[in-house]
C-alpha cells in the first residue's frame, strides 16, 4: 500500500530531522558503559570562511596592517601569544588555553588548486578530496563504514543539526543529525508516525521502504539517545546561545554510556565581505564563551584528556580589505586544536608569509587532509590510508 503524499512528505520530514539513520541502531541497546579513557573527536565548522589573518594575528607585520588599513587588529588590543602573534581580541579563552598548553595552532592549511566557492571548497573539506574530485561520501561517513563493517560494536558519530552533512554520510553507514536529544525524542513519538508503522507493507516501494526504514530505526534510537543524554546530564552553566546548547549536549553525552567517536558542530555564518569587525565579534564572542564552558565542564569531570576538538573552515580569506569594511573569499586558514592531550601546544607551524602570496592569496602549506589523516590514526586507530584514498604524512599533535 503506498502512503499519501501527506504522509510520504511527513515521513520524509522526520527522515531529515534524525537525518538519515546507521543501520546499526540496535546496537546502541548493547553498548556497555563507556570507561574513562574512550577518545572523542569534536569537530567544529566555522562556516563561510573565517578570516584567519584576524583570528590568528600578525601584530609585527607592516605588511599586514598595510594591507588592511582599517581592519587590522590594533596590537595593543590583540590578545598576545608571542611578540610578533596575538589573538582576536574576542577569543578570550583560547588565549586562556593557550597559556595552559591545551591548544594548538596550525597555520596555513588548506589545499592544490583551491576553489573559492563556498559550497564546492565544502564539499571538498568534507568529502576530504582533491580539489579535482567529485566524491559522494564525506570522509567521517567513510570512517564509519571502515569501522562499523562486521563488527557487533560499531562506532557512531552525531551531528548537532536538523541536517546532516557531507562529512557524516558514508557508503553504508550514516550519523545521526539532531538539534537536542528531547525534540528528537518528541517528534518520534507523535502518534501518527508510530501509526504510519502499523499499516506499512514491505516491498510497495523502493523509495517509500527507505523511507519506512529510516523511521523506524530512529523511533528505536530516539528514545535511547535522549536517556542517555539525561543520565549524566551537564550541571555546568554554559551560555545560552546555540553553540553553548549544542556543546553542553556533546558534553552530556560524552558523561553518559554512549559510545560515540565523533561529535559535529557548526557556527557561523562568517563570510564576511561587510561589517567584518562586528560579525567576527559577535561569532568569536559566542565561540570563546562555548569553549569555555565545555573545556571546564570537561576538566571537571576528568574527560578532558580524552577529547581532542579541532576548528576549520572551508577558505580564509584575501590579504587586503575590501571596500566594504570586509574581506573576500581567500584560500588557506588556520585551525584550531584543543585538548588535554596535545603532543604539539602553541603555534606548531610558521604564520603566513604575507610577501609571498599568490595574486593576493596564502599560500598553502599543510594540506588539510594530513589532519584528517593524523587524527583518524593517532586518534581513532582508523586505517587513514584507505579511508582518504591515498596515504598522507602524519602530524605529531596527536
Amino acid at each position: 500500500m503506498l502512503i499519501k503524499r501527506k504522509e510520504f512528505l511527513q515521513v520524509g520530514s522526520l527522515a531529515t530531522a534524525s537525518f538519515m539513520v546507521p543501520q546499526f541502531l540496535k546496537a546502541f541497546e548493547r553498548v556497555d558503559r563507556v570507561p574513562p579513557g574512550n577518545k572523542v573527536m569534536v569537530i567544529l565548522q566555522l562556516s563561510g570562511g573565517n578570516d584567519g589573518l584576524n583570528t590568528v594575528v600578525p601584530i609585527r607585520n607592516d605588511i599586514y596592517y598595510r594591507e588592511r588599513p582599517r581592519l587590522g587588529i590594533d596590537k595593543a588590543k590583540a590578545l598576545s601569544l608571542t611578540d610578533e602573534v596575538g589573538l582576536h581580541p574576542a577569543l578570550i579563552s583560547l588565549k586562556e588555553l593557550y597559556d595552559e598548553g591545551n591548544l594548538g595552532i596550525l597555520n596555513n592549511v588548506g589545499y592544490p588548486n583551491p576553489d573559492r566557492s563556498h559550497f564546492r571548497s565544502m564539499d571538498i573539506w568534507q568529502t576530504g578530496s582533491a580539489s579535482n574530485e567529485y566524491v559522494t561520501t564525506g570522509w567521517v561517513g567513510r570512517y564509519l563504514d571502515a569501522q562499523c563493517s562486521g563488527c557487533d560494536r560499531p562506532t557512531y558519530a552525531l551531528e548537532i543539526d536538523d541536517v546532516l552533512s557531507l562529512a557524516l554520510k558514508g557508503e553504508n553507514s550514516k550519523a545521526i543529525a539532531m538539534k537536542d536529544p528531547r525534540r528528537l525524542l518528541g517528534t518520534s513519538n507523535e502518534k501518527f508516525f508510530k501509526d504510519v508503522l502499523k499499516t506499512h507493507r514491505n516491498g510497495d516501494e523502493e523509495t517509500v521502504d527507505y523511507l519506512y526504514k529510516t523511521m523506524s530505526e530512529t523511533l528505536s534510537s530516539a528514545n535511547y539517545i535522549f536517556e542517555q543524554s539525561s543520565a549524566h546530564p551537564s550541571s555546568f552553566e554554559y551560555p545560552k546561545t546555540e553553540l553553548g546548547n549544542g556543546l553542553k549536549t556533546i558534553a552530556s553525552l560524552i558523561f553518559s554510556d554512549i559510545n560515540t567517536k565523533v561529535y559535529y558542530i557548526s557556527l557561523g555564518s562568517f563570510d564576511t565581505h561587510v561589517n567584518q569587525d562586528n560579525q567576527q565579534q559577535r561569532l568569536f564572542t559566542e565561540l570563546s564563551d562555548g569553549v569555555k564552558a565545555f573545556a571546564a565542564d570537561l576538566k571537571q569531570n576528568n574527560r578532558f584528556h580524552d577529547v581532542l576538538m579541532f576548528t576549520f573552515s572551508e577558505f580564509g580569506r584575501r590579504v587586503s580589505q575590501n571596500a566594504s569594511g570586509g574581506t573576500d573569499h581567500g584560500t588557506a586558514n588556520n585551525m584550531f586544536l584543543i585538548g588535554g592531550a596535545l603532543k604539539q601546544q602553541g603555534l606548531i607551524n610558521a604564520m603566513p608569509d604575507l610577501a609571498d602570496l599568490d595574486e593576493g592569496d596564502l599560500k598553502y602549506k599543510i594540506d588539510f587532509k594530513t589532519v584528517y589523516a593524523t587524527v583518524l590514526k593517532n586518534w581513532l586507530d582508523a586505517d587513514d590510508t584507505t579511508i582518504l584514498g591515498k596515504k598522507y604524512e602524519h602530524l605529531g599533535f596527536c
